[in-house]
């Protein structure tokens, strides 16, 4: 009953301050977190229940959504939309499970004002998932700038961990972003995320002052391999495996999160600033005080690393300034890297 409530009070609010779709960019740090693999399983879950869905890809190639998906026809009409040579509905490649996919590449965006982008977020859709590109500086694109909600897909491992705060560290320091989500994905163990999410958070909150909301976690699944090799999505293939609940449980949970106003009407409109400025500041502010060390754990070891190099602590700071500046610092020594476990105290000498 209470959620039917909410639900009510949702559409209500949507029906009177609606201009579009509910938004929402889709990103990770390098590598492969499983963004676009996300993008396509919550699309479809969310289809499932009943919403229409459209995906813009801005990622093109053999890993686009449309790629993955072998081909979804009709899919690269963006420019004709925004020349007006044809209607949003018309111009949508549609996949057999309902969801559209529309592809957006780079040099399409790029000539166009926001105001135009804005039509393909005004159409009929209750859902736009943007399968964003960041360009070099790590920076949303204007369309991806419409979204309401930033979701960053992220791995719990000691450098995917790395990647997706320094990932968020650039759009924060680009858009002015306070606030993301972010979706543990490939999970071997679910406390081990919890910890991993929950340390972010601090160290996020504590050197970023922005907010982390946990949008929830994708279990490690064996048949997501054999998903992609058959050119479908795991919630459709396979829809009794664990990673096929898990999106069908996020895309349950999405229709709730509280609607806010699109990043673009967030953003000051300034101008970004440096981002190797905006490291050094924050190591000078880091510089004046201590974190707590993370508990024993590969992914709290690296939180707890990365919490080390803000706070300026040796090589350690050089190499996490390194990874998020991209400029390579000397050599590390032999033995230097994440450690899994606390080091062992050593007894103080006893002085006469």
């Amino acid at each position: 009953m209470d959620k039917f409530v909410i639900d009510q009070a949702e559409g209500l609010r949507r029906l009177l301050a609606r201009e579009g779709s509910r938004v929402i960019a889709v990103t990770g740090g390098p590598g492969a977190p499983g963004r676009t693999t996300a993008v396509i399983n919550l699309a479809a879950a969310l289809t499932a229940q009943g919403k229409d869905v459209l995906i813009i890809d801005e990622c093109l190639g053999p890993r686009s959504v449309s790629g993955l998906l072998g081909g979804v026809r009709g899919a690269g009409n963006f420019a004709a939309v925004m020349r007006g040579e044809m209607a949003l509905d018309e111009a949508v490649g549609r996949h057999a499970l309902g969801f559209g996919v529309l592809a957006a590449s780079r040099e399409h965006r790029a000539q166009y004002t926001s105001a135009q982008l804005n039509k393909v977020l005004t159409g009929p859709a209750d859902f736009v998932l943007i399968d964003a590109q960041l360009d070099a500086e790590g920076a949303l694109s204007p369309l991806a700038m419409h979204a309401h909600d930033l979701l960053i897909v992220m791995r719990v491992s000691a450098q995917a961990i790395t990647d997706a705060y320094a990932c968020m560290k650039r759009l924060h320091f680009a858009h002015a972003i306070g606030q993301f989500r972010v979706l543990a994905n490939h999970i071997e163990h679910g406390p081990e995320a919890q910890a991993a999410f929950e340390n972010l958070a601090g160290v996020a909150s504590r050197y970023l002052t922005v907010s982390i909301e946990n949008a929830g976690c994708v279990a490690a699944d064996p048949h997501m391999p054999r998903a992609v090799q058959l050119s479908r999505c795991i919630v459709d293939a396979f829809p009794s495996t664990a990673a096929a609940r898990d999106f069908r449980h996020v895309a349950a949970e999405l229709p709730h999160w509280p609607m806010r106003p699109a990043l673009s009407a967030r953003s000051s409109g300034s101008g970004r600033s440096s981002f190797a400025e905006a490291v050094a500041a924050d190591s000078a502010q880091a510089s004046a005080s201590k974190v707590e060390t993370a508990p024993a754990g590969v992914a709290a070891a690296a939180v707890s690393a990365l919490a080390s190099a803000q706070a300026g602590h040796g090589n350690a700071a050089e190499s996490f300034v390194s990874t998020v500046t991209g400029v390579p610092s000397a050599p590390a020594s032999a033995h230097a890297g994440w450690r899994a476990d606390p080091p062992v105290p050593r007894p103080t000498p006893q002085h006469a």
